[in-house]
């Protein structure tokens, strides 16, 4: 069972980044050949009483899917916050698990602040207490990133954090290995 854990890139037709996949639905899709496999993962494979199938780490879709206006639409999930956000609460600074962490409203909902990813940041139990419904200037609290790097999409987001722990998708996702200064800018 080992072997269906995991994650699987699936790429649109065009080679662009849709999302992941487990490696059950992965399977499922090259079965019905709905999907050209691109990269295999490493020498793991399925084993059935009859057949071996190798586990695919990449798929690419085998007809174009428009998905631009869903990805519009398409919700926001706090998992996706806190790893844009590293996890770490962005008053204090301090990094903590994600049953210890909460979403804050930047510009707070009783100020009609939206619950978009732009207006929301992680932060601990003791911050979003500590700052209420304040904005984080009145509450002398400065956030530890920009608002603009806030707005940053959470799938690209999530994708690039499944990236770290696999090396083969860098190529289909662009990217590269990186710099010194962006190592310090996300510190």
């Amino acid at each position: 069972m080992a072997v269906l854990n995991g994650r699987v890139l699936l790429l649109n037709f065009s080679y662009e980044p849709l999302g992941t996949v487990g490696v059950a639905r992965a399977m499922c899709l090259v079965l019905r050949g709905v999907v050209f496999v691109e990269e295999f993962d490493g020498e793991r494979v399925l084993r059935s009483p009859s057949a071996e199938f190798r586990v695919p780490s990449v798929v690419r879709l085998r007809a174009y899917v428009n998905v631009r206006r869903k990805r519009q639409a398409a919700g926001m999930k706090r998992l996706r916050i806190y790893v844009r956000d590293r996890f770490q609460c962005q008053y204090c600074g301090k990094k903590k698990s994600a049953h210890e962490l909460t979403l804050d409203h930047i510009t707070p909902r009783a100020r009609d602040g939206r619950s978009t990813p732009e207006n929301l940041a992680t932060a601990c139990v003791a911050c979003n207490s500590r700052k209420g419904s304040r904005t984080p200037a009145e509450a002398r609290m400065p956030l530890l990133t920009t608002q603009r790097a806030l707005s940053v999409g959470l799938d690209r987001v999530m994708l690039c954090h499944y990236a770290e722990s696999r090396p083969q998708w860098r190529k289909y996702l662009f990217v590269g290995e990186t710099s010194e200064d962006e190592q310090r800018a996300s510190a």
